[in-house]
């Protein structure tokens, strides 16, 4: 697979769906400033992707935050079913903390077929956690404090995506031209 293109593709995503519509208030800055480091893992096994996960955690927690403030690990060839993916989440997250990183970085999830555990799959609210690949999103805790203490009402997030997402429907999200 075409590192340049997976790159592409999801930082198209980035622009048009996380910024653009404002799924994330806090991605902008961090795009701005190229402080987004977008890695692709040519893994095709759940054990190769920990492997390739373990170093980019620990390459994110050694960055300055000035330089990488998250890391995006794209992995297209492993985990491309959601249910395989979700069953994952434990063992990236048991990860976390056998690296002594936990309260430190963290672990957000973003894929093709993403399915929140109350929702029928066509329901439009998985569109917020629909990326072109499966993703890992890596991000640093602190980051996340500065960032809940600039906004005042973060609890709107989630309700907000979902009415723009419900205005927005499958033909507006379809009309984005994002990969999938």
């Amino acid at each position: 697979m075409n590192h340049e293109q997976v790159i592409a593709d999801t930082r198209d995503w980035v622009v048009k769906a996380v910024i653009g519509l404002n799924l994330c208030p806090f991605a902008k800055a961090v795009h701005v400033n190229e402080r987004i480091r977008y890695v692709v893992c040519d893994a095709t096994e759940p054990e190769a992707l920990l492997q390739d996960l373990a170093r980019e955690l620990l390459a994110l927690n050694r960055a300055d935050p000035e330089e990488v403030d998250t890391t995006l690990v794209i992995h297209p060839n492993v985990l491309t079913d959601f249910l395989d993916f979700n069953d994952f989440l434990d063992a990236a997250d048991a990860l976390v903390e056998e690296l002594k990183l936990d309260g430190i970085l963290q672990i957000a999830d973003f894929h093709p077929d993403y399915q929140f555990g109350d929702s029928e799959p066509d329901d439009i609210a998985n569109y917020t956690n629909r990326s072109p690949y499966p993703t890992l999103h890596l991000l640093r805790e602190e980051s996340i404090s500065r960032a809940v203490e600039s906004m005042p009402d973060t609890a709107s997030i989630y309700e907000n995506n979902l009415e723009t997402l419900e205005k927005l429907g499958r033909e507006g999200w379809a009309a984005l031209g994002l990969k999938k």
